[in-house]
């Protein structure tokens, strides 16, 4: 953690929504005015899409069937972690960007499926946001989330997950149904060991949980909107959280467990901008007193 430097980490497997969250942290940080330098988790991928498909061929031929993007050694952890930390004691580091698709290909002026060379990140910036598979990453190896200010989770329930990664990779990405769900079914050794262990390091997590039927997420033919869905909000720490201001400001919402608060689907942004504006005015201060 760094007072002088801080670093919010949202993090979140494919499909899980962390876009979403991330677009609600750039409304904040225009609106209060916080130049946040900013990190996509696939800038840490170790191969690119080709190195992937032949790294994926020779593990399997070695009988490891459990490789996948979300497994530790699939990605540049201990550069991540450097990253982390350089910027804490610095306030400087470097990234990259994954370019997914054409139209990204346009902007960046490389292949789909390759990485744009490191550059550096914007000098002076308020703080570090990151969002991806692994920003709270913890092993024999590394401590990422020992340099996070503030760490978010963002965590479907998993039929709901499932669904939202196979329309996005469908219909934006061009995967038949059955590729996307044979990188499910590849990626579950490693979200059950490297995903979901994240989940109790963070500070607060987003689960949304939809209130329709979703038993059989691969032939679903749409994703459960918000006004189908609730979200619980659960806090590491509740202490400082004041809950029945919360409850009072969100219509429709209310306390399920001490450190748990569970809101309609489609009053997730107000929501997150009640409980993560003080968050982060509350780094920011600390930041400039620390100059």
């Amino acid at each position: 953690m760094s007072t002088k430097h801080p670093i919010i980490s949202v993090v979140g497997s494919s499909g899980a929504g962390t876009s979403t969250v991330k677009d609600t942290f750039e409304k904040i940080f225009q609106r209060e005015r916080v130049s946040a330098a900013m990190i996509e988790g696939d800038a840490f991928h170790r191969f690119n899409r080709n190195e992937m498909k032949f790294e994926l061929k020779k593990r399997y031929a070695e009988g490891d069937q459990t490789f996948s993007h979300f497994s530790y050694d699939a990605n540049l952890l201990e550069s991540l972690e450097k990253t982390f930390k350089h910027y804490a004691e610095t306030g400087t580091a470097k990234t990259r960007t994954y370019v997914h698709n054409h139209d990204e290909a346009t902007i960046y002026g490389v292949e789909p499926g390759k990485f744009t060379a490191w550059r550096e990140l914007p000098q002076d910036t308020d703080l570090l946001f990151y969002e991806g598979l692994h920003g709270a990453a913890k092993d024999d190896k590394v401590n990422i989330p020992k340099y996070a200010d503030l760490k978010i989770g963002v965590v479907p329930v998993i039929n709901l997950e499932w669904i939202q990664k196979i329309h996005r990779d469908t219909d934006a990405r061009g995967y038949t149904t059955e590729a996307v769900t044979d990188t499910i079914l590849r990626r579950m050794h490693a979200y059950v060991h490297c995903i979901c262990p994240q989940f109790t390091k963070t500070d607060i997590n987003f689960q949304r949980v939809p209130v329709v039927d979703t038993s059989n997420p691969f032939i679903a033919r749409w994703i459960p909107t918000a006004d189908e869905s609730l979200v619980v909000i659960r806090f590491r720490d509740p202490h400082g959280i004041d809950f029945p201001y919360l409850v009072s400001m969100i219509e429709g919402s209310w306390m399920s467990r001490a450190n748990s608060i569970v809101i309609p689907g489609g009053k997730l942004d107000l929501a997150m901008q009640l409980i993560l504006t003080p968050l982060i005015k509350r780094l920011i201060e600390r930041s400039k007193k620390a100059e």
